[in-house]
């Protein structure tokens, strides 16, 4: 069995999601992809399904409900991924804001390199950001400044979601207890494995902004990642996280 597992989480992805799964697929290393989707009315789970005969056991779909969050599709997909015994775990946007030449990157810093995760960091180089409006690098560069700030984690980009884990973290982290749903997620995740004293590594890649579908980001989402991150450390202190 492949030892890698690529969880795309989807919402209305119908422009991308076959360009996304043929170029994850087409990789040297031989990936294995599983897509959560949360009934998009555009029919993004419709459009896996027939890709499924093509790719026989390396594509996956886990269809769900209704839209329910970024957070609860990762904590699924983690779930799933556990109990299919995969060794390696990436988190990756559907929408190729994420390159997936870059998966491998992330794969050797943790099968090679020693890292437990492994982040794609828009950030440990400089801002490696393309497409991307000021005020949203702004954003999300100062919302990593402020993590490091409240949290002590040494991580210049605590907002990613380009990432690798190695099964051991995702063992040793309670996943019913995660509760955010968008950036804080991702913050809360990386916080998790700091506090495991797992070892980190960032892995600079460029961040291009999708130019296919809508940005599923919004106001509401960064808030709860600023009220979230203090959530968090106050739960580390008192020995409740």
């Amino acid at each position: 069995m492949n030892d890698s597992i690529v969880i795309i989480p989807t919402y209305n992805e119908i422009e991308n999601i076959e360009s996304i799964i043929r170029s994850v697929l087409s990789q040297h290393k031989p990936f294995h992809v599983l897509v959560i989707d949360d009934n998009s009315p555009d029919h993004t789970a419709d459009k896996v399904v027939m890709l499924q005969s093509e790719f026989g056991g390396r594509l996956f779909l886990e269809k769900r409900a209704g839209k329910q969050g970024l957070g609860t599709a990762y904590v699924h997909g983690f779930k799933w991924a556990l109990e299919q015994n995969y060794d390696f775990v990436f988190e990756m946007d559907a929408d190729f804001s994420h390159n997936p030449n870059d998966l491998e990157k992330l794969y050797e810093a943790c099968h090679f390199g020693g890292a437990d995760l492994a982040i794609g960091s828009r950030y440990v180089t400089g801002v490696n950001v393309v497409n991307w409006p000021l005020n949203r690098v702004l954003m999300s560069y100062f919302a990593s400044v402020y993590v490091r700030l409240v949290t002590g984690m040494k991580i210049h980009d605590a907002t990613a979601g380009f990432i690798c884990y190695k099964r051991k973290v995702l063992e040793k982290i309670n996943l019913d207890k995660i509760k955010f749903v968008g950036y804080a997620f991702q913050i809360e995740m990386k916080y998790r494995t700091f506090c495991k004293n797992f070892n980190i590594v960032e892995v600079p890649i460029i961040f291009t902004d999708r130019t296919k579908g809508q940005s599923k980001m919004s106001t509401a989402i960064f808030q709860e990642a600023v009220l979230g991150v203090v959530a968090l450390r106050l739960k580390n202190l008192v020995n409740t996280l």
